[in-house]
């Protein structure tokens, strides 16, 4: 079976940046749902027409992967308003802020702490490779036809490509 608009494409990958630096390797394949929000639009474009055992490599520009890195999606806020427990790397729902939060964060952002400082914390609702150009190795490892559970849910729950909630039950700290 060839790739369609919306199938279901089992991949193996290794995902790089310019300077060769792996970002990302897939050795098992992971299952994606083309048509739906599991891959880039730039790779579910890619990929439509290959079969199983074909192999691409893609070089992706910010504009045609995670974006150009946006300035405007920087923010300080006060570090008393955090738990104790706070790391950099942690990630907060822009919806669910700890109360007392500034209010000037876009809500529909993913934030990262990027930055922990003893009166302030650094937010940053960029995709971690915003403003990265990448290169992807990919090779086909199956196909198969979406259910139609898989197409009414819009994805498979592979969130390579985007940040999401990741502890059940706490959808503000992940």
């Amino acid at each position: 079976m060839k790739i369609t608009p919306q199938c279901v494409v089992a991949l193996t990958w290794t995902l790089k940046d310019t300077l060769g630096d792996v970002l990302d390797e897939l050795d098992e394949p992971v299952e994606f749902l083309l048509g739906g929000k599991d891959l880039l639009a730039s790779i579910e474009e890619a990929l439509q027409g290959h079969a199983p055992g074909d192999t691409l490599e893609l070089h992706l520009e910010p504009e045609y992967a995670f974006g150009d890195y946006d300035e405007t999606l920087v923010f300080l806020e006060t570090r008393s308003i955090f738990p104790a427990e706070l790391e950099e790397g942690m990630t907060f729902d822009g919806a669910a802020l700890p109360a007392g939060s500034s209010g000037q964060l876009p809500q529909d952002q993913i934030y990262t702490v990027t930055d922990i400082y003893p009166e302030h914390v650094v937010l940053d609702g960029n995709h971690p490779l915003a403003g990265i150009a990448i290169r992807l190795k990919a090779k086909v490892e199956a196909v198969r036809e979406a259910t139609e559970q898989e197409i009414g849910q819009g994805s498979l729950g592979t969130g390579f490509f985007r940040l999401e909630p990741l502890v059940a039950g706490n959808e503000t700290l992940h």
